[in-house]
């Protein structure tokens, strides 16, 4: 898709990620390292648990695929080259922390100038503004700030007291979250550029992207003044159960057996039945509805469903972890699947199939090597495996000696159409300047990526039918509306109806609504002629349903030559597994970030306490759409995309498959220590008040002082224990219990304040209200953007997170509005797009087309 871009990535581990999946998308990149390395060459595991800056598994993982050039910046020789460097490229990533811009003699928001249609992205640990962004950072830091973490952990005990910390999810999560979200801007940036020739400067701030990450809890706060609190690897909710949706087989494994819904135990109860197994659960009554849809955690939980997931933990307790019958269960229509580690997946038939993995030659070891490669398949262009991660500087001389400034690009083969270009609530132009999306999508999965697209300019139209409606039913506007919400001061009752809910607000905003029956002759051919005059046909239904219909690719492309197909389901259509039901949890079970976080063995897994994968395979979605239409904006060629939700998670965990299949060492849960990155103390430490944590890494000696001093011990200082990093990694239960002894009289946000004035990374574990109401620096971001709805109101929702100077993003879309009600364009959009008369949409109506 970016074939014939050259990246030049200045970049630690907060970035990298960032190089690694533009490098996949086929750009050139080209990473800059000081004359002693990179840091991230000495992050383990390391090959062989030999320690060295080309054994680093971490280092080979992030930096597949790139070539490596060492430049001297503290010598007017290295600036010089540097400068020629930059010149010649079409983006430079940049998450030195400021250093690159300070070397180059500019400030960091000026960079773009250095050179003529350059794209800076730069990655920030909290932004160029704001009262923390000095601050120091680091994934546990930001997964707590950002609100991961409350999302994520162990079950209250019975009083509903949390007797365990919070859980970070592992393993490097907050950059993969920010560097995705980076991505999608940058590829905005090119589509841009492409049409104008404009550069421009980027800027992403990981506390924010990560800040907007979590599923329901924001809106949930916003709307109804609702906390949601964490569960053992499920969704947080309102009113916590006390009965996890995984269960543990007779050898200490674990399976997920998700869905109480009527239409789950309508698939269920004859399942169990055929296993003797039923217990006394009884099937639901002719009457009740099979219809309705709740996003996955927030339909309401009661004894009786509490009593449906005990029966099936007794079912699952039965088994073996290799003898479960869950293929037989999802052939039953039930969201069950193993969770896997994530070196299982190496083997599987389905991902071999789809070259998920690949094997990468390694000649300096006479080995190859298992990678993750890829998240999606497609027709017109692939994802590139690349060569191993570069040596240190081996690239140097290739590179430097072929130096010559980048080309002025040539005309699109699809130039865009002559309108004046229709600017945003920032009154800038959009970046998706004419781009039409015909939009199948539901579920935060897909839903969420063309949310991505609306938000920057493009013309999104959300098809929907009454049989089959998206999950509506989430984060409801509360009875008495804004006002009701000032005045709250405990969790407000929501309204049923389902044009005003505020997470299908917060995800489907700025897009327009079609209620559309595409299983009418009349609704098919209408889709036919909106397709021939979109851009993009985006759908998250199972594979083949608009096949089957008569909409598939081949379809399509008889409509319009280059359109761009793009699809997203739990597994992808190509391979063994394409009809199984998956929603996020599913998906991050079989992917194996399910299993990767919690607490050691033989604890419970924590995994995620939110459909992480919903959003990581939103913004794959989001990527795919985008570097599809850059793509053909460049080549007039489109495309069919199968793009895998599971995938998505599976291509972060390429350090357990790498480390597994160099070392042989399956993944094992840690809590909230470090893995990989020498650091103690490092974890979550319960301060003053009801469930207040704070996350606090250490990872070097001035940092270890500078907490001694904050917290008046300097008996810590001289414990043998503590004396050396060596020493504290090797003590820390003594260390955590010390620390925790003296935060538990702290308060959280005074004790966070005073660590990292001193240089220490630290972060109050936040909650939706903490985020909502009290963070400085995501107000100083404008983390929010209000929306009117035209049933619903006026409310905020958030903005997406990177900041492009010239064609800045817009939650309200080119309609300036929130998300639409059920069919609410309807006559518009048949109107002025296809010429019907009112009349004519009215007959339509009647005859239950739309």
């Amino acid at each position: 898709m970016l074939d014939g871009l050259r990246v030049i990535e200045v970049a630690d581990e907060t970035g990298e990620y960032v190089g690694l999946t533009l490098a996949g998308l086929g750009a050139e990149i080209i990473k800059m390292e000081p004359p002693g390395g990179a840091p991230t060459r000495h992050i383990g595991p390391f090959l062989e648990d030999v320690p060295g800056p080309e054994r680093s598994l971490h280092f080979w993982n992030y930096n597949r695929g790139k070539r490596s050039v060492t430049i001297d910046l503290e010598t007017a020789a290295g600036v010089a080259d540097m400068r020629r460097l930059i010149a010649s490229a079409d983006i430079v990533l940049d998450a030195s922390g400021g250093k690159l811009a300070l070397a180059m003699g500019v400030a960091p928001q000026a960079m773009a100038a250095l050179a003529p249609g350059l794209i800076v992205a730069r990655i920030t640990p909290f932004g160029d503004v704001g009262p923390w962004k000095d601050h120091k950072g680091s994934d546990l830091v930001h997964l707590a700030l950002g609100g991961i973490m409350m999302n994520c952990g162990y079950d209250p005990d019975p009083a509903k007291h949390y007797d365990m910390p919070p859980i970070a999810p592992q393993l490097w999560h907050a950059y993969h979250i920010a560097g995705d979200q980076a991505v999608v801007g940058i590829i905005a940036a090119l589509v841009h550029r492409l049409h104008t020739d404009q550069g421009q400067d980027i800027s992403i701030a990981i506390h924010e992207a990560v800040s907007k990450n979590t599923e329901l809890d924001v809106m949930s706060w916003v709307m109804r003044h609702a906390p949601l609190y964490r569960q053992t690897c499920r969704h947080a909710i309102e009113n916590p159960t006390h009965v996890p949706s995984i269960g543990h087989t007779k050898d200490g494994r674990w399976y997920i057996a998700t869905g109480v819904s009527v239409r789950d135990q309508t698939n269920l109860i004859p399942f169990l039945t055929r296993y003797g197994m039923q217990a006394d659960l009884a099937m639901p009554p002719p009457e009740a509805d099979t219809k309705a849809r709740n996003v996955p955690g927030s339909g309401a939980n009661d004894e009786s469903k509490a009593h449906v997931l005990d029966i099936v933990q007794r079912f699952i307790r039965a088994h073996r972890y290799d003898t479960m019958p869950w293929r037989d269960a999802q052939d039953a229509g039930l969201l069950w699947a193993p969770l896997r580690k994530p070196h299982e997946n190496v083997a599987d038939a389905h991902w071999q199939t789809r070259g998920t993995f690949a094997e990468i030659e390694h000649p300096e070891h006479d080995r190859s090597f298992h990678y993750p490669v890829s998240r999606w398949l497609s027709t017109a262009t692939s994802w590139q495996t690349g060569r191993r991660a570069p040596l240190l500087g081996e690239d140097t001389a290739a590179v430097m000696g072929s130096l010559k400034p980048r080309a002025a690009l040539t005309q699109p083969a699809r130039p865009r159409a002559a309108d004046a270009p229709k600017l945003s609530g920032w009154n800038k132009p959009f970046p998706l300047q004419g781009v039409r999306i015909f939009d199948f999508s539901w579920f935060l999965a897909s839903a969420g990526g063309t949310r991505f697209a609306a938000a920057l300019g493009a013309d999104v139209i959300k098809v929907e039918w009454k049989d089959n409606p998206d999950t509506r039913l989430a984060a409801m506007s509360p009875i008495g509306g804004r006002e009701a919400r000032r005045a709250a001061t405990a969790p407000l009752k929501g309204v049923n109806d389902s044009d005003m809910g505020g997470q299908f607000n917060n995800k489907n905003s700025g897009k327009s609504g079609l209620s559309l029956n595409i299983r009418h002759p009349k609704g098919k051919e209408i889709a036919r002629r909106l397709i021939a005059q979109s851009d993009v046909v985006a759908e998250g239904f199972s594979p083949g349903v608009l096949q089957r219909l008569g909409l598939g690719y081949e379809a399509l492309q008889a409509l319009r030559p280059d359109i761009i197909y793009v699809q997203q389901s739990g597994m992808g259509g190509v391979g063994t597994y394409g009809r199984f039901r998956t929603i996020g949890p599913v998906a991050a079970a079989f992917a194996g970030t399910s299993e990767m976080s919690g607490m050691p063995e033989p604890a419970m897994p924590a995994g995620w306490g939110y459909s992480f994968l919903d959003w990581m395979g939103a913004y794959s979605f989001a990527t795919a759409i985008m570097g599809a239409l850059y793509h053909r904006d460049r080549t007039g060629q489109g495309q069919w995309i199968d793009s895998s939700q599971c995938e998505s998670g599976i291509f972060l965990g390429g350090v357990p498959v790498l480390d597994w299949s160099a070392n042989g060492r399956v993944w094992s849960r840690i809590g909230n220590r470090s893995p990989y990155k020498p650091a103690a103390p490092h974890g979550a430490y319960r301060c003053a008040g009801t469930d207040r944590w704070i996350a606090i890494a250490v990872v070097d000696e001035a940092e270890w002082q500078a907490l001694v001093r904050v917290a008046g011990r300097p008996d810590w200082a001289s414990d043998p224990r503590f004396r050396t990093l060596e020493n504290r990694l090797a003590h820390q239960d003594a260390l955590d219990a010390a620390v925790s002894e003296w935060t538990l009289g702290q308060d959280a946000y005074a004790c966070m304040q005073a660590l990292q004035s001193a240089g220490v990374a630290a972060g109050v574990c936040q909650n939706a209200e903490d985020r909502c109401e009290h963070d400085p620096q995501l107000a100083a971001l404008n983390w929010f953007t209000e929306v009117t709805g035209t049933k619903i109101g006026r409310w905020p929702v958030t903005e997406l997170p990177m900041k492009l100077a010239a064609t800045p993003p817009y939650s309200g879309g080119i309609i300036d509005r929130g998300a639409p009600g059920y069919g609410e364009d309807n006559a518009r959009l048949l109107g002025e797009l296809l010429g019907y008369s009112a009349a004519e949409v009215a007959a339509l109506a009647e005859e239950g087309v739309i």
